[in-house]
């Protein structure tokens, strides 16, 4: 982690910003499942107190990629192969519904920069771009929704099964992902006609062979241990 120090704006300032750098680490597989997080360490490279790492770590656990346990730590959220399948089963249900609320709310504008993703994860060609774009894509697709309180929902629950997608795609390689780029040509194709029930039945199959294709590779879901970022 590079060293940063904390701007003096306000402490829920310095919380957010720690929580946002927490959360990009996260996401990028910087840190893994099941690593703890020590504190002391987070308060030196922020040069702040522990108060404001704790209240970063709770921002963080929100967003389901923390987990905290009382007078114990924290650690990366991890999840086991029955965990995993039954947050696809929920998204299955979940996802589909926000899409189909948001399509029909869909700007030209819109439409057009969701076209603009998808052209650029067929281009991507290498797996981190594709998982950085896919998120982007997904996340437009759902933002017109006006239902924030099921938007949270697909957002954590897209969190806490990301390391598990990275894994999986790392796996099959660039190659293998014809098939889902395919889903996303689907995908546009009805979000330019705003079909929400044709984009919602599209967005269901798309969680659905995921959530397949997870379960064939229970070596993705083993343990990983805690490590120290420092000796």
């Amino acid at each position: 982690m590079t060293k940063n120090s904390a701007p003096t704006t306000g402490r829920a300032a310095v919380s957010q910003q720690i929580a946002d750098q927490l959360r990009s680490e996260i996401l990028a597989g910087i840190r893994v499942p099941g690593e703890r997080i020590r504190q002391e360490l987070l308060a030196e490279d922020f040069g702040v107190s522990r108060l404001p790492i704790r209240e970063a770590l709770r921002i963080v656990e929100s967003d389901g990629l923390v987990t905290l346990v009382a007078n114990t730590g924290a650690w990366v959220s991890s999840l086991d192969l029955a965990e995993c399948t039954e947050t696809y089963l929920i998204r299955e249900q979940l996802e589909p519904l926000l899409l189909r609320h948001s399509v029909v709310n869909f700007s030209d504008e819109l439409i057009e920069r969701l076209v603009d993703l998808e052209a650029q994860i067929e281009q991507a060609g290498n797996v981190e771009d594709y998982l950085d774009l896919d998120r982007k894509f997904h996340r437009l697709s759902y933002s017109a929704a006006q239902m924030p309180q099921l938007a949270a929902m697909a957002t954590r629950m897209w969190n806490t099964t990301h390391h598990y997608r990275r894994a999986y795609t790392r796996l099959i390689g660039w190659e293998g992902l014809q098939m889902t780029h395919f889903e996303h040509k689907l995908l546009v194709e009805a979000f330019r006609h705003r079909d929400a029930d044709e984009a919602g039945r599209l967005m269901y199959g798309h969680l659905r062979r995921t959530r397949l294709e997870l379960s064939r590779h229970p070596e993705l879901f083993e343990t990983t241990e805690p490590k120290n970022r420092r000796k």
